[in-house]
């Protein structure tokens, strides 16, 4: 076997990825079409590991064995379609990482939801005095860990991007949140494409691991009954509890996990709204597997933090709240954001529309939104969505403007709520970039 490692791409995952791949004995090089980050140059220097920046020497990376790209490079992208037609395997991070790890994983999927889950379940585990690591969209990078620490359990984000990267890996434990329209730029326009990604969360379990599901979401519901579930399917529902599952009644979430069941007030969870009760059944359902303590349980349940950037109640200016919620890249994240206030809104929106249908928030921003400031390169499609819903629509192109404008129309007792519903790439780095601008021009006003 050839045991030349080439990575594309050297962000986190990347030299993560590089650092493993030393390790194991390959020949590694990291090849970045962009520049790499001074920190990251650094560690693959200290390691002495082989890279480029700016460019992709093609005839070196088709002499690879193995071919690790990051899950931000398009599988449609010319030079992966080459590397395909040479026969070039191409996986992800966590399917290289994976091929390492001989800790448990709970792996953690949906269109919305998945980092509040995801670090919320490590909070959990790690209260409970667990040697747990938190990985994939989130932490530090799978692969470095498995290099480099000793986790008995991983808690790991995977975004519909690293799941297209991954073919032998098995998750034990899996949680699909929901299914909604995202990235269908990526998926051909083809809803089905994005729903069989999500669905590779199950591949290769067994019926000793875990399936934990959405059983309210519709998409879910259809495609489980026309697929063989081969681990134990736990649903959880806003409903009465399954025999095995989690549900709600009255304003009690009742957990069933077989002999076991744990119950507790939605009102003491720490994270509020419907999206958020979903989201504290399944980090519960996943702890439970792993034996956690009823009050351990309910404690950390009840003094998680969240998360920056998802419905972060920041500050307020003259009787004015603003909210962060720049994570919102999608239409449905915005619509649990919009649901979940209940003062009239100012709303900041826009960026790089992925194929956006903002029907789905009509009636809410008719019943809710006073003003939309639209933020991007290209705010046409906003405009044409909510022309005539609301009264005021105006353009910006800076977060100085967008903030500045939002206060003025906004009055005391107004919430200013930045959920811009796209994606960042057109004026900011990444949406923690957009949301470190938004409160750094809110402390300026």
């Amino acid at each position: 076997m050839d045991n030349s490692l080439v990575i594309l791409g050297a962000g986190e995952s990347g030299v993560g990825v590089a650092i493993l791949g030393q390790k194991k004995g390959f020949r590694v090089f990291v090849s970045d079409l962009g520049k790499i980050k001074e920190k990251y140059k650094n560690v693959l220097t200290d390691f002495n590991i082989d890279f480029e920046e700016e460019k992709h020497s093609v005839e070196k990376i088709f002499q690879a064995g193995l071919v690790v790209k990051s899950p931000g490079i398009p599988d449609t992208a010319p030079l992966i379609q080459q590397l395909k037609e040479n026969k070039i395997t191409v996986i992800s991070e966590i399917e290289f990482a994976g091929r390492y790890n001989t800790a448990k994983t709970i792996c953690i999927t949906g269109s919305n939801g998945k980092t509040t889950t995801t670090l919320l379940t490590y909070h959990i585990l790690k209260n409970a005095g667990l040697n747990v690591g938190l990985a994939g969209n989130v932490g530090k990078s799978f692969a470095r860990q498995v290099a480099e620490e000793d986790h008995e359990i991983y808690v790991i984000e995977l975004s519909s991007f690293q799941l297209d990267g991954m073919f032998e890996f098995k998750a034990d434990v899996a949680v699909l949140l929901n299914i909604t329209p995202d990235h269908l730029d990526r998926y051909g326009y083809n809803m089905q494409y994005y729903i069989d990604s999500k669905f590779r969360i199950i591949q290769n379990q067994t019926k000793s691991d875990y399936f934990i599901f959405n059983a309210d979401d519709e998409i879910i519901k259809r495609e489980i009954k026309n697929k063989q579930i081969k681990p134990v399917a736990i649903p959880f529902s806003l409903e009465k509890p399954a025999e095995m599952g989690a549900g709600t009644v009255k304003d009690q979430i009742t957990i069933n996990f077989y002999k076991n069941q744990f119950n507790m007030s939605i009102l003491d969870l720490s994270l509020h709204g419907k999206h958020n009760t979903y989201n504290s059944m399944a980090a519960g359902i996943a702890s439970m597997v792993f034996e956690i303590r009823d009050e351990q349980l309910r404690e950390s349940l009840s003094d998680f933090k969240g998360v920056e950037h998802r419905l972060e109640r920041f500050l307020k200016v003259h009787g004015i709240e603003f909210v962060n919620d720049s994570k919102a890249t999608n239409v449905n994240s915005t619509w649990y954001a919009l649901e979940s206030l209940h003062e009239p809104i100012v709303w900041i929106a826009g960026g790089i529309d992925k194929g956006n249908d903002y029907s789905m928030l009509l009636n809410l921003v008719k019943e809710k939104v006073k003003a939309i400031v639209c933020l991007g390169k290209n705010n046409s499609k906003l405009h044409a969505a909510f022309h005539g819903v609301v009264e005021i629509v105006e353009s910006v192109s800076s977060m100085e403007e967008a903030v500045k404008a939002a206060y003025y129309l906004a009055r005391n007792g107004d919430s200013v709520l930045l959920s811009p519903a796209c994606a960042s790439f057109d004026l900011f780095e990444n949406y923690e970039e957009r949301g470190n601008q938004f409160k750094k021009e809110v402390r300026n006003l």
